[in-house]
């Protein structure tokens, strides 16, 4: 027998570690090509890791919630093979057994808990002793959590461990605090009236803690969902948000797809939506402003060659994920149609690579498939605005004519802009948005596709 080393996959060009989030497979567990081993998590995209050999799974060299490199070894499967190889294999284990042993909260460069500093991927544990004598282990984040929520080293210690030799893991004392904070919410602390206040005290605010009720369910953030968190926050702070509106009557486009979209999935096999139509238009403009297709850094404007549009598409689970069309002014309508439901079957589905999130340089949302009539989005750092469209109503509205103005039953939708004002100012913000409702409602009806 010899002993197989399955490598952390190359995942991108931009890509270059990625947290390990579940194991599938356990050790001594027998495994079929191709069958998944682990889940896999960079920091957008969730994947899975299959096995390209049969065999039976020897020992997982990370844990889950540690951080791993494009080609380190994660894993050693025992297969079918000359003793040379098992040797090889061996001592490949052997030297990453040198390593600390890894523990589900070792390495937390990549965990994002809000309110707490990430720590260095190799900062060592921290023993101390525990009431009965004995040292106790806890990990760097243990103690940064600790320490966040104001525990002292007896509480600390009284808190049951459910890790590897009964080590305090993340979940152990997430759990305590959530319980704790509880209690703490359901005691009434008195205020004692034997101490005037006076006028001339000076003021201190005080902390603000969320009560929870014993009818409340306290309920904590995925990855994703803490990832998306922190980057809206993060996006608020940095970019001076203008939100820009504009009514544009899309009726010709209305009627154009509805005229074409039943031949056009006997041809192609598949349907014809407005988010490819969307894009086109926006990718346009975009020409026509490439000042808008930018990205700020300190002072400096970088302004993009290449327009890479992304459409924030909403999973299943609740949470948001926008994968990026590359070169959207460069495909044709055919072809922005097929980039367009590939991405979002693959988003539904979970089968994302790394890349297909990477380097977008203007977002598309639609958030007319909701019901909604327009909204205000968050601009997706680094680029420096997104787009939103809401959805489309049929309205009265005024039809100018050779003849006189008259009213018509029109199909209308809004649209709206939000950008960083660093660096888009009014004029150029508005202007880029009405020469996209300009496209959109100047569509060729006589157009083949």
């Amino acid at each position: 027998m010899a002993l197989y080393k399955l490598l952390l996959p190359k995942m991108g060009e931009s890509v270059s570690e990625a947290t390990i989030t579940k194991w599938i497979k356990q050790p001594g567990d027998l495994i079929e090509e191709d069958d998944t081993l682990l889940e896999i998590a960079t920091d957008k995209v969730d994947s899975e890791v299959p096995s390209p050999v049969k065999g039976i799974l020897k020992e997982q060299l990370y844990a889950a919630d540690q951080v791993v490199q494009v080609g380190d070894v994660v894993a050693l499967i025992e297969i079918e093979g000359e003793t040379e190889t098992a040797e090889a294999s061996t001592q490949a284990a052997e030297t990453a057994g040198d390593r600390p042993a890894p523990s589900d909260e070792a390495e937390t460069a990549h965990l994002d808990i809000p309110g707490i500093s990430q720590l260095s991927a190799y900062e060592p544990t921290v023993p101390s002793s525990s009431n009965e004598g004995e040292i106790r282990f806890y990990s760097p984040l243990v103690k940064n959590i600790a320490r966040h929520e104001g525990l002292s080293q007896e509480e600390l210690d009284r808190i049951q461990g459910t890790g590897a030799e009964g080590r305090v893991t993340k979940e152990d004392i997430l759990s305590y605090v959530a319980k704790r904070s509880a209690k703490t919410a359901d005691t009434v602390i008195p205020v004692s009236p034997s101490i005037p206040q006076k006028e001339s005290a000076p003021s201190v605010t005080p902390t603000t803690h969320t009560v929870v009720s014993g009818h409340d369910e306290i309920i904590e953030m995925d990855r994703m969902r803490r990832l998306i968190a922190d980057h809206m926050v993060k996006s608020v702070q940095i970019s001076p948000h203008v939100c820009s509106f504009v009514e544009a009557d899309v009726t010709n486009l209305v009627l154009w797809r509805n005229r074409v979209k039943d031949a056009y999935k006997k041809r192609e096999g598949e349907n014809i939506t407005f988010t490819p139509l969307f894009i086109e238009a926006i990718s346009k403009a975009l020409k026509d402003f490439p000042l808008v297709n930018i990205s700020i850094d300190g002072h400096n404007i970088i302004k993009k060659k290449n327009i890479n549009i992304g459409m924030a598409a909403a999973l299943p689970n609740g949470n948001l994920i926008v994968p990026v069309i590359k070169n959207a002014d460069q495909l044709s309508l055919v072809g922005l149609s097929k980039a367009v439901n590939d991405l979002a079957q693959r988003s539904r589905a979970n089968k994302l690579k790394p890349d297909d999130t990477q380097d977008g340089t203007f977002t598309f949302t639609n958030i007319g498939a909701f019901g909604n009539i327009m909204g205000t989005p968050i601009i997706n750092q680094p680029q420096a605005a997104i787009l939103a469209v809401g959805t489309i109503t049929k309205k009265p509205a005024v039809i100018e004519t050779e003849y006189g103005d008259m009213i018509g039953i029109r199909h209308m939708m809004y649209l709206s802009l939000s950008y960083d004002h660093r660096a888009i100012d009014g004029a150029l913000g508005g202007t880029f948005l009405k020469r996209v409702a300009d496209y959109l409602e100047n569509w060729d009806s006589n157009r083949e596709v």
